[in-house]
């Protein structure tokens, strides 16, 4: 049976004439007719997943593919048939989607759909070959080559495939939607005749793609929201979300070669345990995203959720992998006897198919793009590219998974210190904030020793008409400094426009001192009218873009 990937061999192996074991051979031709993707409905039981919407269809035709899909494929999507056709593609039956020679899929395929792929073709679709290593093997044995979408390297280059990130950035939003639609109260704090409504406290665990979505979520729902996760350089991303990062030195990590958290030692995890008990106690709402390797942490436990407020509510995004939350059941909502909802919704993702399709599309668009540099609808593997290499888990008879470790940085790895006691731990964390405050209030003492000083001393020398406009620009620089310090940023932008009508007046006041008989006043002048001239023109030209983003015409 004639192959329908052409696999590229590294120079190397090129001259030595070897071949890698395992790998196949290099000398397999490509076919000359392009190459048919097959796109079927999915086969598992309540899911509204398709691996291609109409949109999608029209970009992997560019690449020179011929596209058929299975009938009723979008339906649960909202994509109909019709749709299809007129993107370009052929609605067929379930038998010649599956022999075609690529097929694409949300889920791995079942017994049935499994026997209908022919030898040499190549399945792209959520594998987890981790967790199913029989799969991999039947795979092999049937001479398939498989790639798995969940197994994209966690490098930058290959951020354009990685559908973990799609279905997490989607279940993070969609965690936000079902906990409001649970919580007997108001997200957003009012102000009203009848009263005060304070706003709804939501803390989140983890600070990833689910977690920074679901932060953002609230955000914008006028939830206040508190945030931790164990890697502190999450910390500038979490706050950047419009979330206050819960500080907690004695549960976090040091900073990360990879950039994902790492299993926590039984010092931190202990220290964050004390941490989740205090959130968990205060919050409304709890979301919680957890998941190392695949496997759920324990975050909540069953005592916390007793301190919880009746009415509470409990997200666990982690769910599939066993729940961070002790008392989830995957799939179904649960109600303890204290009246706390927890979720733990696996199919959150299908819950919004229309999006989530198209963004996992494209997911594959871009890979189809990858392995088909000539845009020939050609199929083009190349297995000494990490990213190709690290999501192929079956090729030509042989199983290639695990893949190589994916080397990410050049520099060697860190020294593991021992792990610390959660006492020892906090202590140094006290100890890092005592110090940190000393220094701070050495500096305040100095600096304020120098104002004073250098106030004293213009007072003594200075002339009266100096002293009065002196004062009142002392005065002033003080009362900005706490005014400006202390507004909120939800209320930069009319402070905005405050300091540009201050900026108006300064302009004013420069214009009648240039020319001034004294040079020292003229290019004082002079600096102030330029300086006030920028402040107000990028004032306004920030002010129109911001409000340009709220304009339905723009």
């Amino acid at each position: 049976m004639e192959s329908a990937v052409t696999v590229r061999p590294s120079e190397l192996e090129i001259r030595n004439g070897e071949e890698p074991a395992g790998v196949g051979n290099f000398d397999t031709p490509a076919l000359e007719m392009a190459k048919r993707i097959g796109v079927p409905r999915e086969g598992r039981d309540g899911e509204r997943l398709v691996a291609a919407t109409p949109a999608t269809v029209q970009k992997i035709l560019k690449l020179g593919y011929d596209v058929v899909v299975e009938h009723g494929a979008g339906t649960a999507a909202t994509f109909a048939d019709d749709d299809y056709v007129e993107a370009g593609a052929r609605v067929v039956p379930l038998d010649e989607v599956w022999g075609s020679d690529v097929v694409v899929a949300v889920h791995a395929p079942d017994d049935r759909r499994l026997g209908l792929l022919r030898e040499g073709a190549v399945l792209v679709a959520q594998l987890w070959p981790g967790a199913h290593p029989d799969l991999v093997t039947t795979l092999a044995e049937r001479g398939v080559t498989a790639l798995a979408l969940d197994a994209v390297p966690r490098i930058s280059r290959a951020q354009a495939l990685d559908t973990l990130s799609t279905m997490s950035n989607v279940a993070g939003y969609r965690a936000v939607i079902e906990a409001a639609a649970e919580y007997p109260g108001m997200f957003t704090g009012q102000v009203t005749a009848a009263g005060k409504i304070p706003p709804a406290n939501v803390f989140v665990i983890g600070g990833g793609v689910a977690g920074l979505a679901a932060i953002g979520t609230a955000s914008s729902l006028g939830a206040s929201v508190r945030a931790f996760d164990v890697r502190p350089e999450a910390g500038e991303q979490i706050e950047s979300m419009g979330a206050t990062f819960a500080h907690f030195a004695a549960g976090q990590q040091e900073v990360s070669g990879d950039g994902y958290a790492r299993e926590l030692g039984a010092g931190q995890e202990a220290a964050t345990l004390r941490l989740y008990a205090e959130e968990t106690a205060r919050a409304d709402i709890v979301i919680t995203t957890a998941l190392v390797r695949g496997k759920a942490p324990r975050t909540i436990t069953s005592e916390m959720i007793a301190q919880m407020k009746p009415g509470s509510v409990i997200v666990d995004l982690a769910a599939s992998g066993g729940g961070n939350a002790e008392g989830t059941v995957p799939g179904q909502r649960i109600v303890t006897d204290n009246d706390v909802v927890i979720l733990g919704y696996t199919d959150l993702p299908s819950r919004m198919p229309a999006q989530t399709s198209q963004l996992y599309g494209t997911n594959i668009v871009h890979l189809m793009g990858l392995l088909t540099p000539g845009k020939d609808g050609q199929v083009m593997l190349d297995l000494e590219d990490p990213v190709q290499r690290g999501m192929t888990i079956a090729h030509d008879g042989a199983v290639l998974w695990p893949p190589p470790p994916v080397q990410v940085s050049a520099a060697p790895a860190a020294d593991v210190a021992p792990t610390k006691s959660g006492e020892e731990l906090a202590a140094e964390a006290a100890a890092a904030t005592v110090a940190k405050a000393r220094t701070r209030g050495i500096r305040n003492t100095v600096l304020a020793g120098l104002g004073f000083l250098l106030a004293t001393l213009a007072m003594t020398i200075g002339a009266e008409e100096f002293l009065v406009p002196f004062t009142v620009f002392a005065l002033a620089v003080v009362i900005g400094f706490y005014v400006i310090s202390n507004v909120s940023h939800s209320l930069h932008t009319p402070l905005m426009a405050q300091t540009n009508a201050v900026s108006g007046i300064i302009l004013v006041g420069a214009l009648l001192q240039l020319g001034n008989s004294n040079p020292v006043v003229t290019v004082l002048a002079f600096v102030a009218a330029a300086v006030a001239s920028i402040n107000i023109f990028g004032g306004f030209l920030v002010s129109r873009r911001m409000i340009n983003m709220f304009r339905k015409d723009a």
